[in-house]
């Protein structure tokens, strides 16, 4: 018999209308109830998932229909919500918001069709009352797949809300599930690419402690985990993968304040293919770990820690002196930044780097390149061969004066192009942000060849 998934997606009309805060609220609040919980967000996110892990002190995962089709994404949604009593998924900015921002592919109202969840549509009241009326029903009749079941109305007064609840209800086939009061004291704070981290933000456990109380009384909670129930059996393909070579090979990722982007699932597939994965600190270690086949390096925030990541040169020499002497190495985004000579902080101070990419790392006024992309490999490198193509994603206010050409990067909509990723020797680093279940050689390539360099280290 196949197991159930009860499931919800929690979405909005647009960015900035509370869907992290309500989500992070409403996970606490199950928590407290001792209910069993698996969270996940849309889109190619860092930041969010990082919340859902300060709130449940658990893996939080992507799901993403760019970079995943029907049947895998279906797949992992089924895998992350093993053992859960309830999955939630936090939406991405508008609900129907897809590529180029004209097209519902790759947006949350996609990925709810695709794992058939049903919706809860997160409307930010401030300012209105009487017009989130028609702002429902136009969403309603807009939604061919007929996923969204309820709405939960952000910032209005108890007064207010009775009224619109019974209004709502009366004129659209629609049920409210409750409302969320102006709540300024849990407000969460952000940065020029989203949210803070969790860890920047003061009394962060206290204020998330403090909105699920109040979600308890303003909410119905056992209406929603009722709704999740109906979800129907997430049915598919399965996609395990299986280590052939019986054999783990250690692998290297830095993982501090500095470097803190990764995808969980991207880290599953490598366990899954035979990667042992050893985290380390370029921010506070000063050696590599031992018996090492290969490194990641993934994104963060290196400018922020420029001053400590260039003074630690115990470890700079270290990873400079693994990758010149072929160790295999993917770099991503600030761990490209973090490898080139010289790398500017938010105050405008250069500061030395590990230095095998020859180049300069600075900031700019504005995102560089922002968004998806289909990266074209132009020659070999350690992930695949040439023609290869692979989804990714670029977010970034840095720039570098060596962004390298082994791939052409494209915009899926309009006619944007440009070159990008140093392929150097057995190193691979770039700005892009792979997703490795987009295209699974990324990781079963790289992998292989941390073996092959772990019996031959001329490789």
């Amino acid at each position: 018999m196949a197991e159930n998934t009860p499931r919800i997606l929690l979405a909005a009309a647009s960015s900035g209308s509370g869907k992290t805060l309500i989500t992070c609220g409403l996970l606490e609040a199950w928590k407290q109830k001792g209910i069993r919980l698996a969270s996940f967000k849309c889109g190619p996110d860092y930041i969010d998932p990082m919340f859902h892990r300060s709130v449940l002190g658990m893996e939080s995962r992507n799901l993403d229909s760019f970079f995943a089709d029907r049947e895998t994404l279906r797949y992992l949604l089924k895998r992350g919500a093993s053992g859960a009593d309830l999955s939630v998924i936090e939406g991405v900015m508008g609900y129907f918001d897809g590529l180029g921002g004209v097209s519902k592919e790759a947006s949350t109202s996609e990925v709810a069709a695709y794992t058939e969840t049903p919706v809860i549509l997160i409307i930010n009241c401030k300012g209105m009352s009487l017009s989130a009326v028609p702002l429902i029903k136009g969403f309603l009749e807009y939604e061919e797949t007929r996923q969204i079941r309820g709405v939960i109305l952000n910032q209005i007064s108890p007064m207010v809300y009775t009224k619109m609840k019974e209004l709502i209800e009366k004129e659209l086939p629609i049920r409210v599930y409750g409302y969320v009061p102006k709540v300024s004291d849990c407000l969460l704070e952000s940065r020029h690419l989203g949210l803070k981290r969790p860890d920047e933000i003061a009394d962060l456990k206290e204020k998330l402690t403090k909105l699920a109380e109040v979600l308890s009384e303003t909410v119905d909670m056992d209406g929603l985990l009722a709704l999740s129930r109906t979800a129907p059996v997430l049915s598919g393909a399965s996609f395990e993968e299986k280590n052939v070579d019986g054999n783990r090979v250690k692998i290297a990722v830095a993982s501090d304040e500095a470097f803190d982007f990764y995808y969980k699932d991207n880290l599953t597939l490598l366990e899954d293919m035979g990667a042992e994965l050893v985290f380390f600190s370029p921010l506070h270690d000063e050696t590599l770990p031992e018996g090492i086949s290969g490194m990641i390096l993934g994104g963060g925030y290196p400018e922020l820690y420029a001053e400590e990541l260039s003074e630690n040169k115990a470890m700079k020499t270290e990873i400079r002196t693994a990758i010149e002497g072929n160790l295999p190495c993917l770099a991503e985004c600030g761990g490209f930044l973090y490898l080139h000579e010289t790398l500017e902080d938010g105050e405008g101070k250069v500061w030395p780097m590990v230095g095998v990419i020859g180049g300069h790392a600075f900031k700019t006024p504005k995102l560089s390149r922002f968004g998806y992309v289909t990266l074209t490999a132009k020659e070999d490198t350690i992930i695949g061969r040439k023609g290869e193509k692979y989804p990714a994603h670029e977010f970034h206010y840095w720039d570098s004066t060596c962004n390298g050409s082994a791939f052409l990067a494209e915009k899926p909509t309009g006619k944007r192009s440009w070159e990008c990723i140093i392929s150097q020797g057995n190193m691979l680093a770039g700005f892009p942000h792979f997703y490795y279940y987009g295209n699974k050689n990324t990781a079963r390539n790289f992998l292989d060849l941390c073996r092959k360099s772990l019996k031959n280290p001329a490789l």
